[in-house]
């Protein structure tokens, strides 16, 4: 009985099956084109597509007064931003902005090894005013070779400890090749931080593999600002031992075997200056500090937006650090969309205007910025 009542319903399936492929998937030779069992379905045509390409770009701007003060108080209504020429609508402006990521690089070459017991106690002044509670930061050092020295971390004590751990290396700075390290570096962090490189360095760079020019357009790509505090040489060269020696006395004591210089008479500094041994930093030291100089890594600092600043004492770097971190902390950063779609890729030009006072306020900005290539 069983068996009968399962053929009975296997019976009526089949029927429903067909009229069911009958009904809804008519054979060739009808009204149209048919589909064989198990072919496959052609879908739809694709509608037309639609592209959107949102650029969000960010420009960190930096205003100051005809003294030198930064200004603070303004808003989105006093700000025009140029994009290739053409007037863009902001979005918003921050004041002070996303937390940072800051790559300390600092020559530890012979040239400045006097320098390095200075540097070693500002390790706590870096974490307190620059990193602060939100950021990180990773350090770098470098001569003839670069050492990565610490690593991208929010911990203090790590970062204070690899500053103070310095140690002098060769003659040889390779300050370009120290750079793009630390650029390569920042391109692992979160693109939602702030990217900063801070220099330690004297300018001049002894024999890098990476050119300048490759720096400051992968700097511009990935949104770094650079910040350059200047090391100097013959303040190295005043502040460690006298690089010349006495030679052994040929005479007794008190008694001089060269002649005078002519017009002069016999002096214990005349003698010590002649004969070698005297510090020659004392002559010189307030005349170095008027001397005005152009450093050749002031243009690549220029056009990712950050500021050269040169050194000549010990309290110059700690105002240098103390003046870039109040920009960092109060600078305003301008957000705009690029046009879509039709937008060119790869650099462009930026212009920041304020309205208020534009004949007195300075403005600082990023000049250029990258653009990645429209979507396919």
């Amino acid at each position: 009985m069983l068996r009968l009542l399962e053929e009975w319903l296997c019976a009526h399936f089949r029927v429903a099956a067909s009229l069911f492929i009958f009904t809804f998937f008519p054979i060739m030779g009808s009204s149209g084109p048919g589909l064989a069992w198990g072919q496959e379905v052609p879908r739809p045509a694709d509608g037309p597509k639609i592209k959107v390409r949102v650029n969000l770009v960010n420009t960190p701007v930096v205003v100051r007064n005809a003294r030198g003060d930064l200004i603070t108080d303004l808003t989105l209504e006093n700000f025009r931003l140029y994009d290739d020429g053409t007037l863009q609508s902001l979005e918003g402006v921050e004041v002070g902005g996303p937390p940072l990521a800051v790559a300390l690089v600092i020559e530890t070459s012979s040239r400045v090894a006097s320098l390095l017991p200075v540097i070693h106690n500002k390790g706590i002044m870096f974490t307190q005013n620059i990193v602060g509670e939100t950021g990180a930061a990773a350090v770098i050092g470098y001569s003839d070779q670069v050492a990565k020295l610490c690593d991208f971390t929010d911990d203090h004590s790590v970062i204070e400890k690899a500053i103070a751990d310095l140690q002098p290396g060769t003659s040889s700075a390779n300050l370009y090749d120290a750079l793009s390290s630390a650029v390569e570096m920042l391109r692992n962090t979160p693109p939602s931080r702030r990217r900063v490189i801070i220099t330690l360095a004297e300018t001049i760079d002894t024999g890098s593999e990476v050119k300048l020019d490759a720096i400051v357009r992968d700097a511009q790509i990935a949104d770094i600002t650079i910040y350059s505090i200047g090391l100097s040489t013959a303040r190295a060269e005043m502040s460690g031992p006298p690089m010349q020696a006495a030679p052994l006395p040929l005479t007794p004591s008190g008694t001089y075997g060269l002649p005078p210089v002519p017009g002069s008479a016999y002096t214990p500094g005349d003698v010590q200056l002649r004969s070698g041994n005297m510090d020659l930093g004392a002559f010189v030291r307030h005349a170095w500090t008027v001397v005005a100089r152009q450093p050749a890594l002031q243009a690549a600092v220029s056009a990712t937006g950050g500021f050269f600043q040169s050194t000549y004492d010990d309290d110059s770097i700690e105002r240098s650090i103390g003046q870039i971190s109040a920009e960092l902390y109060t600078q305003y950063v301008l957000s705009y969309q690029s046009e879509p779609n039709d937008a060119k890729s790869g650099f462009h030009n930026i212009k920041v205007v304020v309205v208020r006072h534009p004949e007195t306020y300075k403005v600082r900005f990023r000049p250029i910025y990258f653009m990645n290539a429209p979507l396919q």
